[in-house]
């Protein structure tokens, strides 16, 4: 009983009281008493930016497509709709058509 009511007294003491706010302010915790929503309003605002929490929510899809281009270009790899639009550019030029989109003004006369 006598230590509590000494530790009360000593937490008075205007010493103690500017040591714990002095303390508050360095080590980033709340200075002064603060009530539970002004808590969680600090919280939110001392927290990281929603934007960068979410930074590695998307996969990379850069270094996939690359990964798989040269997957498919050793072989290992077969991708469906690329196969389907070399074929496709191969059937145009052997028809004489090589670019899909030929101007009307650049296009040659047939004799």
């Amino acid at each position: 009983e006598a230590t509590a009511m000494a530790q009360k007294a000593a937490s008075s003491s205007n010493y103690m009281k500017r040591m714990a706010y002095l303390s508050g302010r360095i080590f980033v915790d709340f200075a002064r008493p603060t009530s539970s929503q002004d808590r969680n309003v600090a919280r939110r605002l001392m927290a990281e930016p929603w934007g960068r929490q979410r930074a590695g929510w998307y996969p990379p899809l850069d270094s996939f497509s690359s990964i798989f281009r040269s997957l498919r270009s050793m072989g290992v790899f077969r991708d469906e709709y690329r196969d389907f639009q070399e074929e496709m550019d191969r059937l145009r030029k052997l028809r004489g058509k090589d670019s899909k989109h030929t101007p009307y003004f650049n296009r040659q006369k047939k004799d």
